[in-house]
């Protein structure tokens, strides 16, 4: 009887929750999440911010959220790019 003995590569690193395999990379990019949340409702104070000429007032929790989406767009559009290559 003849074995295969050709090593596959590993898969991708997981873990059991609740009885199902998950991803190291999403239950990362949960708790990273979850802490962003967190961070943004705990800041709810109002900034300045001065921008070429105008200068804007607004609460920190709006400036916090929209910094957090450009950097999401703006890793999503990087990582695409390099599966691309």
């Amino acid at each position: 009887m003849s074995r295969n003995t050709a090593k596959q590569p590993h898969g991708p690193a997981t873990v059991t929750v609740k009885g199902r395999d998950m991803r190291l990379r999403t239950v990362a990019f949960l708790v990273l999440a979850a802490l962003a949340v967190w961070f943004i409702a705990a800041n709810t104070g109002s900034v300045t911010i001065r921008l070429w000429i105008p200068t804007v007032t607004l609460p920190l929790w709006i400036v916090l959220t929209v910094t957090l989406l450009v950097g999401m767009l703006l890793g999503l559009y990087l990582a695409r790019r390099r599966d691309r290559r």
